[in-house]
């Protein structure tokens, strides 16, 4: 299972979701059938991937995540990817 942030951009607007398939579901984001949120902000760059062993763990980071302030997610997001690179094409999703 992943743990996932996407963004519209450097510091732009941010989506936080799970799944347990990273490609299909970044596909499904860029194709416009992710989530009415997605579409609406175009949030299609990968900035944070983290993968977990168990449904529950990952269920439960994901809803920790979410009630972070903004900041707190920016700083993840930065350890992990300094950049903000789009990491869809980098790292082994799956």
């Amino acid at each position: 299972m992943w743990v996932y942030i996407m963004a519209s951009g450097w510091n732009g607007t941010l989506y936080t979701g799970v799944t347990n398939s990273l490609s299909r579901r970044v596909g499904e984001h860029r194709d416009g059938c992710g989530s009415e949120f997605v579409r609406k902000y175009g949030v299609i760059h990968l900035v944070y991937a983290e993968h977990f062993d168990r449904a529950d763990e990952a269920i439960n980071h994901e809803k920790r995540v979410k009630r972070w302030r903004r900041e707190r997610k920016i700083a993840l997001i930065e350890q992990a990817n300094p950049t903000w690179r789009d990491l869809y094409d980098t790292i082994h999703l799956d």
